[in-house]
Order: structure tokens, then sequence, then C-alpha cells
């Protein structure tokens, strides 16, 4: 019998297994993958990340490879909107060192390492089998497996809704990372965006957007590696992306789902890790408060109302979308974020943690009338 169960030690399972751990519960940390392992990402490090890691592990940063920049490209459909200078810190990080040193940290805290079998059978009571049959009872077990999430499939039949789910592809590319700056394309596939991030071995470069509405990825993926002037070497990689499709109810019964599982992706900017690391940890805090209480049916419930910020921001977030990637508001969008430093440093603001959706939201309400009016003129 453990206190809690954490099902996934990416990002949102390490965060949720340290918090837990560190609180005095007996923590079990299950994962089908030893670590170091690999994982599709851009591997974008943001404030928002930093600010979230230091919460949840009491350490400046990540005692992992990054690098850091603070000159960002901005792209849409095509079109450059400028290269801006001395704009807030993004720090860019390989999955596969960041999330063994998340994972080291959270064992260090007393989590118990069940790494390297997978789970193959879940109740919504808390009872969890491993691929190598060892069989665990968590009070409460936090399923933070992925997109591909086999807690949330057993609970709800499917990881994902397939007519909502956005996919991504990546490649790594030979380049200078020293003379590059942080590359973000909106449009560069339909309803998503490419990127192209420089680290400390070259620079890992993908497109990703709504599945239904990109046929053909791959073709995007080559243009988009055309368009950049990059190099591509080794295999391309893909994967689902949660695209903004946050799950109403983040769980069942004794489990609670965090993370890419919960659908916690930012349905503009895809990043995924700092609200992986934020809902782990509290999935983790409602899950401490409950078993204090003498209440572990009570952690659902108080783990969803804790998640409301998260989940209002990637509802903002999406309704936003819509002005940036629908035709008809595409040329408004282009213009208000080359002409606006306000909205532009707003955005800038946001990937480091600064702001929030809803102060975008205004900013955009503000200005929108204004940046009808001169799209309309344009046009006539």
């Amino acid at each position: 019998m453990h206190d809690v169960v954490v099902i996934g030690a990416g990002p949102a399972g390490a965060a949720a297994a340290a918090t837990a751990a560190r609180a005095g519960l007996r923590t079990a940390l299950v994962d089908k993958a030893r670590f170091p392992r690999d994982k599709l990402c851009g591997g974008g490090f943001t404030g928002r990340s930093l600010g979230y890691f230091q919460q949840i592990y009491g350490a400046p940063r990540p005692d992992a490879p990054l690098l850091t920049r603070n000159e960002m490209a901005f792209y849409a459909f095509g079109e450059h909107l400028g290269t801006y200078q001395d704009c807030p810190p993004l720090h860019l990080a390989m999955r596969r060192s960041l999330d063994a040193e998340m994972f080291a940290r959270a064992v260090a805290m007393g989590a118990e390492d069940y790494t390297g079998r997978g789970m193959s059978s879940l109740t919504p009571a808390g009872a969890v089998t491993l691929t190598d049959g060892t069989h665990l009872r968590g009070r409460i077990v936090i399923g933070a497996d992925g997109v591909n999430s086999p807690s949330a499939r057993i609970l709800f039949g499917s990881a994902f809704d397939r007519s909502k789910i956005g996919f991504a592809l990546e490649v790594e590319s030979e380049g200078d990372p020293d003379k590059l700056p942080v590359r973000i394309d909106f449009g560069a596939a339909e309803w998503g965006y490419g990127w192209a991030f420089p680290k400390h071995h070259g620079v890992t470069v993908g497109v990703g957007g709504v599945m239904h509405r990109n046929a053909d990825l791959k073709s995007a993926l080559n243009d988009y590696i055309k368009f950049t002037g990059t190099q591509a070497h080794g295999p391309v990689k893909g994967q689902f992306l949660p695209f903004g499709q946050a799950r109403k109810v983040p769980g069942m019964g004794a489990v609670l789902l965090a993370g890419d599982a919960a659908g916690l992706v930012d349905p503009i900017t895809g990043e995924g890790i700092a609200y992986a690391m934020k809902s782990g940890q509290l999935a983790a805090q409602a899950a401490i408060r409950a078993l204090s209480a003498g209440t572990p049916q009570s952690a659902l419930a108080a783990y969803r109302a804790d998640l409301r910020s998260i989940t209002r921001a990637i509802s903002q977030a999406r309704n936003l979308r819509q002005l940036m990637f629908r035709p008809v508001f595409r040329s408004t969008f282009i213009r208000g974020f080359s002409r606006s430093s306000t909205l532009r440093q707003e955005y800038l603001r946001l990937l480091a943690g600064e702001t929030e959706y809803a102060d975008i939201t205004r900013a955009v309400g503000r200005r929108l009338p204004a940046l009808l009016w001169r799209t309309l003129a344009h046009t006539r």
C-alpha cells in the first residue's frame, strides 16, 4: 500500500512524486522506460517553467544543459514579422537530460523507483498492476503518462478525441546554435506552428497542428526545413499533441490525471512542460490535503478546482487562436503583431511567465476594432 502511486515519470509525474514524497507520503513512481530516455518535444523551457521548477524542487534551475536565448524571430504564414532582441529569456533543453534530472530529484526526495516496467491495469479505486506482475495499491493514483495515457484510456475508453487532437513532427538539424535565434512560425502547419530551436548539439526543427486539418504533415515539415534553411539529419519523430483540449473532469474515483494525460497544453505556443509540472504539483497537493483529512475521495474535486486557472487560460488561448488562424482574421493578426509593440510585448511576457492569457485577451479586445478597421481599409 502506498499513499500515492504516480504513473509516468516525465515532468508532470516527477513533480507530483517529488511534492508528495517531500510531504512524507509513501510514493511510488512508475514508468515503462528507464531514465534517461528520449522524448519528442521542442524543449522550450520558459520563464514560467523555470518558476514552477523553483517552486517544486527548491533549486534555481535544472542541473541539465540549458541554452538561453534573448533573441526571437517570428514569422506568420511565410511572412517575417520581425526579429527582436532583449526578449525575456527562453531556455532550450533536450528532454532526455531534463526529464532525467527531474526524475532523479523526485527519487532523491523519497519517491520509490518503479521505472522500467509499465502499467498493465488500473482501477478507479487505485489498484495498479505492472507489466512484471507487481501489484501496487494507491490511496490516490496520479496518471501522468502522456498524451497516449493508458490511465485515461482505462478510465474513459480513449486517451483523447481524435477529431480535436493535434500532431507534431520533429527532426534534429545541423546548424550553429550560437548564431541562431529562437524561431517560431505561426501557420507553418494548418492551425499550428513551426519551430526552430537552437540547442547545444544543433537545432531542433518541427511543425505541429490540428491533425484533421493536416493530411500531409510530413510535406509541411519538409517545406519548413527548406524555408528555415536548415539541414535535417536523423529520423523524423512524430507524436500526438493535446492541443488545448483540457479534460473537463481530470480523473475518476481515486485517479487524478496531470500534464498531457489531462490535455494541459497551450493551444497557441504548444508549451506543455510548464503546465505539466504545475498540474503534477497541484494533483499531489490535493492528494496531501485529502489524505490528511481522511477523505481521499475528495482529492479529485479539490484538484479540479485548483486547476481552474490553467484550464481557464487554455480556454482563453483557444479563443485567441481563432483570431490567429481563421483566414478572415489572418491579415489582422499579422498587422497587429507587426505594428503593435504592446501586443508583441504581452506575448513575450506570456512566454516568460510574467502575464496570463486574460491580460492578452484584454489587450486584444481594446485594439481589435482599430486593427479590423485598418485591415478593411488596406483591402479596399
